[in-house]
């Protein structure tokens, strides 16, 4: 019993030194877990320092019909770095990108947008495309695509003016402040610039109405500058008188303008710049085929060319080697062709020269002489 009992009490001091090394191993534990959650933080934490996902919130402007004078920009979700690549604009516009704010840009042009272009802006995604303040670089490039409202008549025929293709000048009230401004109608008057040009053009010209004034002058600006000459100003039209107006160039010919007189004896007079400069006995069309009256522009020449069509009498006519040839009106034209005199009518609807006189005119007959024959 006594062994036993000893046995027993000596158990005792080993219970403690197990229960002490449990309790160790838990504050072990628990300093463990505190460690840990110091070290990784807690969720809102993590959120906060994550880089931010960089992305185009948003380009304008977009859609069909935006004004000339619209701004360009794109705002990013997140700061771009210094010196990050920038959206590029096709066509391209002269200017430069500005930035507003980090994260957003606008396109600062040195011109207003093209009248009747679409226009697209591409901002770049992955390697070599836009970065962020933070490294980041979108995942997928990003395109917007607008279209630009067709010009106004009003605005097309003041440039007109401006350059000098048209009988007359347009006086702005208040100067342009800004070159992206050039497409929007100006408030200001017209006037004509020569007398004379007024009286006999001045019941086909309306400011802001198509008329055959406006076509003949497109007609002309086309020609010398190397664009189809169909009097429609599409978006080359409006690039090219944009272009110009900046420049301050204006039409380097003269105006000239052609009447022609069906009342015996019949006569062309040429008028240059306002002041009649050249004049000419000419035969119109006979009865049977008149040349109609109105006014037109010079649509097609040929210095020389060959002629055929069909007789009052139904018969066919082929005359080859006409020489100064400007169609103005369907199959009309003014042209050399040799008669024994002139001054009434002879010919099947064109307006028919001496050749030596026709050789005095066709120079003064640029694309888009208006001819009127009265």
């Amino acid at each position: 019993m006594a062994a036993g009992l000893h046995a027993q009490r000596r158990s005792g001091p080993r219970l403690w030194v197990i229960l002490a090394a449990c309790a160790g191993a838990l504050v072990i534990v628990a300093s463990g877990l505190l460690f840990a959650t110091r070290d990784h933080g807690s969720p809102a934490s993590a959120t906060a320092t994550a880089t931010p996902k960089l992305t185009v919130l948003s380009a304008s402007p977009t859609g069909p019909g935006v004004a000339a004078g619209s701004s360009v920009s794109v705002r990013f979700s997140a700061d771009l770095a210094p010196g990050s690549p920038l959206p590029t604009m096709t066509p391209a516009i002269p200017g430069r990108w500005a930035v507003l704010s980090p994260s957003l840009l606008q396109y600062q042009s040195s011109g207003p947008l093209v009248a009747g272009s679409t226009e697209s802006i591409t901002i770049r995604g992955g390697a070599g495309g836009v970065e962020g303040a933070r490294g980041q670089r979108m995942v997928h490039t990003v395109t917007d695509a607008f279209t630009v409202a067709a010009g106004s008549t009003l605005r097309l025929q003041q440039l007109l003016a401006e350059l000098g293709y048209l009988p007359l000048a347009f006086t702005a009230a208040v100067p342009v402040t800004s070159p992206a401004q050039e497409g929007n109608d100006q408030v200001g008057s017209f006037s004509w610039r020569w007398v004379d040009q007024a009286m006999a053009l001045g019941p086909l010209w309306t400011p802001g109405t198509d008329n055959v004034i406006t076509k003949g002058a497109v007609m002309n600006f086309e020609a010398q500058h190397g664009l189809k000459a169909d009097g429609v100003a599409g978006p080359l039209v409006w690039s090219d008188l944009l272009t110009e107006v900046q420049s301050g160039q204006g039409d380097p010919l003269p105006y000239d303008y052609v009447v022609v007189s069906k009342t015996l004896p019949q006569t062309a007079t040429v008028y240059d710049n306002g002041a009649s400069v050249y004049k000419t006995l000419v035969s119109t069309g006979v009865a049977a085929a008149p040349t109609e009256s109105g006014t037109w522009p010079v649509f097609l020449r040929y210095t020389v060319t060959t002629m055929s069509g069909t007789n009052p009498d139904g018969t066919k006519y082929v005359d080859p080697g006409i020489p100064w040839v400007s169609y103005f009106h369907g199959g009309d034209a003014l042209h050399g062709f040799v008669r024994s005199s002139y001054g009434f009518p002879q010919s099947v609807g064109c307006v028919e020269i001496p050749p030596a006189n026709a050789k005095v005119i066709y120079p003064l007959t640029p694309i888009g002489t208006l001819v009127t024959v009265r």
